[in-house]
């Protein structure tokens, strides 16, 4: 069998939108809260099932459900982040993971990969190794070629068309931080934190705006420190060709009992005010980026 197989009974993601389709410039994206563990891929594991789940963005993608009815799209892996990792470039390879040599086009010596992140991430969130033993070459080009290239494809589309339509594509790219996380000078732990690749991935106006926003609700934000956003926000996001990309990682402390992973007493009004910040960033945007369709191309 091969990576192919594994996701033959559910998509590997999915992709939603309101009840009257896309109406506002807004491309919603969760790569990391995936929950579908293959049996394939959990027998390939050393980690226990709950384990192997440190590394994943637990209930991101209904954290920011409010998307949806504001007129935003929202494209969602199904496939876990200890799995597969879209939030990285195709081809950041750990070489130590695999049997065969990696292609001399992979990326072996980013940070990332150093940290044992990569695009099949060695290590899950604590530090633990995720594989029994060393594995094949395929497996990694088959997920790769199977659910990463076709993930990218359909968020590089939606942006696209949504530029196309409304003059602009904005992308907001939704995480979860650990609780235990700090600001740089080791003082506070932030509850929200935007990234804008520090300024260059979105227009400083609308950055602005989201902080102001999520801080006016009462949370302790900061901007890019310590997460400025990964390569779906660098990707993406060129506010030259009217594509603007937020990353924004929300304290698990807030909705999540770290032990269990399950939802706290916290989540629903977590959702609520993350749906009320989403419908004010929708609504204000629109004065920072006024909708002016394109000619077709």
């Amino acid at each position: 069998m091969t990576a192919a197989a594994d996701f033959s009974e559910i998509p590997p993601f999915v992709l939603f939108a309101g009840r009257n389709g896309q109406t506002v410039p807004f491309v919603f994206n969760s790569p990391h809260s995936g929950r579908h563990y293959p049996p394939r891929f959990l027998a390939m594991s050393r980690l226990d099932p709950l384990s192997i789940r440190r590394s994943e963005d637990c209930y991101v993608d209904e954290l920011f459900s409010g998307a949806l009815d504001v007129g935003a799209t929202f494209l969602c892996a199904n496939f876990p982040r200890a799995y597969l990792d879209a939030n990285r470039e195709p081809w950041e390879l750990d070489p130590r993971m695999f049997r065969e040599r990696v292609p001399p086009y992979a990326n072996t010596h980013s940070p990332r990969v150093m940290g044992g992140l990569g695009t099949l991430p060695r290590l899950v969130a604590d530090g633990m190794d995720i594989y029994r033993h060393r594995l094949p070459l395929k497996e990694a080009m088959s997920r790769i070629e199977h659910y990463y290239m076709p993930y990218h494809a359909t968020l590089r589309d939606l942006l696209y068309r949504t530029r196309t339509r409304f003059g602009h594509a904005i992308l907001i790219d939704c995480h979860s931080m650990p609780s235990t996380i700090r600001t740089p000078q080791g003082n506070m732990s932030p509850d929200i934190v935007v990234g804008d690749r520090f300024g260059t991935s979105a227009s400083s106006d609308l950055s602005r705006l989201a902080v102001s926003l999520l801080a006016a609700r009462g949370f302790a934000v900061e901007q890019n420190r310590p997460y400025a956003g990964g390569f779906i926000t660098e990707h993406y996001g060129r506010p030259a060709q009217d594509v603007h990309a937020l990353q924004i990682e929300v304290n698990r402390g807030l909705y999540l009992d770290d032990d269990t992973l399950e939802r706290s007493d916290g989540f629903d009004l977590l959702r609520q005010q993350l749906s009320e910040f989403i419908a004010d960033l929708v609504s204000f945007s629109a004065d920072i980026l006024p909708s002016r369709p394109m000619a077709a191309e």
